[in-house]
């Protein structure tokens, strides 16, 4: 009787934590389909700015600085240290399900800490020299073709497919916080990109109704990269924890890029009250995200 007594909670415990963790998925599911469907909508009304009024460039200017300041914090504050903790989560997960004798541990541990080290060093590169990479095939394209920007579309949706991942592994955290975070600092880095686009499609003559393809390839690469590497880590259970840390560095070093390369250069060599300006605007947009980390436990 005692032992019928005792499956039965352990069943009915199961049943509990399978119900638990099928809401979360659920609840995780649907906060990637709207941030998704959001930066869609977000990023091709910005688009659409440049075809139906003016905007100076200065508004611009502190727009595109304060998103250069959130990506920079939002690497350096929220993602690496997301990134970081799901790797030494799944040490502990691996260490938990393999039963090793005390000196076999010590020794697994040891291996485990220094790929895990390596790791995150070796990640963080690849996420910055993919970038890099990236960078100099489009700018040697645009170089030589004569064409109507569609070298400079294709870089700009793979620099933005890189930020889809990103989201994607923030939302397989479930932690709310930090993937409204990753999805702010995106958003504000996406919006001017968005707008220099078409800016700079119309300068080259492009017909408006191809702009508008080429703006929703642009607007449209981001959300399908976050719901493809959601959809791609969460079928991989047991490598959860380390592919997302993997994913959360990778996408790192390409924000560190994108900042610190092709942002963070025009606050240098200003005149003296609009650069003092710039500057503060972005050293408030870099520490925001530590302020808002700083509300964020695990």
């Amino acid at each position: 009787m005692g032992d019928l007594v005792k499956k039965a909670v352990e069943m009915e415990a199961k049943a509990q934590l399978n119900e638990t963790l099928l809401d979360s998925s659920t609840s995780n599911l649907l906060s990637i389909v709207l941030f998704s469907v959001a930066m869609l909508v977000g990023c091709y009304l910005s688009g659409i700015v440049p075809l139906t009024l003016t905007l100076s460039e200065k508004k611009i200017k502190y727009v595109s600085l304060s998103g250069a300041g959130l990506l920079v914090g939002t690497a350096l504050t929220v993602i690496i240290p997301e990134g970081v903790h799901a790797l030494y989560a799944s040490q502990v997960k691996h260490k938990e399900e393999g039963p090793l004798a005390k000196d076999e541990h010590s020794d697994h541990d040891h291996e485990r800490h220094s790929d895990i080290h390596m790791m995150i060093g070796l990640t963080l590169v690849l996420g910055f020299v993919f970038m890099l990479i990236i960078d100099h095939f489009s700018s040697h394209s645009s170089s030589e073709a004569k064409g109507k920007g569609s070298t400079a579309t294709v870089g700009l949706v793979v620099h933005a497919a890189a930020d889809g991942i990103a989201l994607g592994a923030a939302a397989n955290t479930a932690q709310n916080e930090v993937t409204m975070i990753v999805f702010v600092a995106i958003m504000l880095h996406k919006a001017p990109a968005a707008f220099g686009l078409v800016s700079f499609l119309l300068h080259e003559g492009v017909e408006r109704p191809r702009i508008r393809r080429h703006l929703a390839a642009f607007a449209a690469s981001a959300p399908l990269m976050a719901l493809v590497t959601y959809g791609a880590l969460s079928m991989h259970h047991t490598l959860l924890p380390e592919a997302t840390g993997l994913s959360l560095l990778f996408s790192a070093g390409t924000f560190l890029y994108v900042a610190t390369v092709h942002v963070l250069p025009e606050v240098q060599n200003r005149d003296e009250p609009s650069g003092r300006l710039e500057l503060f605007c972005l050293v408030c947009s870099t520490l925001l995200p530590l302020l808002l980390s700083l509300t964020h436990h695990h």
